[in-house]
């Protein structure tokens, strides 16, 4: 005579399922994308994002994010859909990236992990604003170390794009790699987490 089962099989089904679930509210750099509209709008959509840039657009307030749709490789070599980190909007008067303001400017490094008189008050995905000596002109390029407190160093490379009072001059941000690009948002989307928990519930 077999023992009683203490699980019904589909006690166990369900069971299996939500073991193999991802987590929700987790914000990784490549989240799993899950394409309900049928095998047909998921073909399109990988075809897509393998040729072109796909992004999905959301609007919060006075705020948009950008998410782009990225087809990746998995271990076994089945490519998948992903969401990568977003490009953060702000509106206004025009539409333009949102801007980090630090509480406490962050020096720059240089190559040798060396602090320069370079201060990053405010940054985005796509540029950064500088305190610099108001005594000197600023450069015309830069290419220093952000090294914010609990992440990885990024890799920033500037071009003068104006000056302000008092010592300040912003800078359009150069990001060739787009693995340092990626970071770069995620350290962005992470603060704006900080910043704004209410759109990330």
């Amino acid at each position: 005579m077999e023992p009683e089962a203490l699980l019904t099989q589909d006690e166990l089904d369900f069971i299996r399922k939500m073991s193999s679930s991802p987590p929700l509210n987790v914000g990784e750099a490549s989240a799993s994308l899950t394409v309900n509209g049928g095998l047909q709008v998921k073909d399109l959509l990988t075809r897509l994002a393998a040729h072109e840039n796909v992004t999905i657009q959301a609007q919060f307030e006075n705020q948009q994010m950008s998410f782009p749709l990225e087809l990746v490789e998995d271990e076994f070599h089945a490519m998948h859909l992903h969401l990568g980190a977003p490009s953060i909007y702000e509106d206004g008067p025009s539409i333009r990236p949102w801007r980090l303001t630090l509480s406490k400017p962050i020096a720059l490094h240089d190559d040798n992990g060396v602090e320069t008189d370079f201060l990053v008050r405010e940054i985005s995905f796509k540029g950064v604003l500088l305190e610099l000596n108001p005594l000197l002109p600023p450069p015309a390029e830069f290419s220093l170390w952000f090294r914010p407190e609990g992440h990885a160093p990024l890799a920033l490379h500037g071009t003068l794009e104006r000056t302000k009072d008092k010592g300040l001059a912003a800078y359009r941000l150069n990001v060739s790699d787009t693995a340092e690009t990626e970071r770069l948002r995620q350290y962005i989307l992470q603060q704006h987490q900080l910043s704004h928990p209410d759109l990330h519930l």
